[in-house]
């Protein structure tokens, strides 16, 4: 028998082979974008809330102090005639400020962006897309 005469082999195997490493490396390629994202966004989330924790840590230690030293100050001129209003007056601003500042947390704890919100985006468009 002649090569002519044989029967060609069928090559839809190798299309289809061809075609499965082709969505391989495709897949490997955007899993490999999506990763490299969630790293940059939990860098810029971690700098941004440690920043942000120690300006914030600042700014109570100083206010904190600013505001024992006026009080101290006050206390002492007042002390020969009325030194227990200003103590009265300044435990009660205290106390009110500092709860001022934990309602404030909380309602900032709450409204909070999630983090990695760009990468689920991405991630729920990806899944439209590849759906049939």
């Amino acid at each position: 028998m002649a090569a002519e005469d044989r029967p060609h082999a069928d090559p839809a195997p190798e299309r289809v082979t061809q075609a499965l490493r082709g969505w391989l490396h495709d897949g490997v390629a955007l899993l490999r974008v999506r990763l490299e994202l969630f790293g940059v966004e939990a860098r810029e989330h971690a700098l941004a809330s440690v920043e942000l924790l120690l300006a914030g840590l600042a700014a109570l230690l100083f206010l904190g102090l600013g505001l024992g030293f006026f009080a101290v100050l006050l206390t002492v001129l007042l002390w020969d005639s009325h030194r227990l209003l200003a103590l009265a007056v300044f435990s009660t601003l205290f106390l009110t400020l500092g709860l001022v500042a934990l309602v404030l947390l909380r309602q900032r704890w709450q409204t909070t962006q999630r983090w990695f919100d760009a990468s689920l985006e991405e991630l729920r468009q990806d899944d439209q897309r590849l759906a049939p």
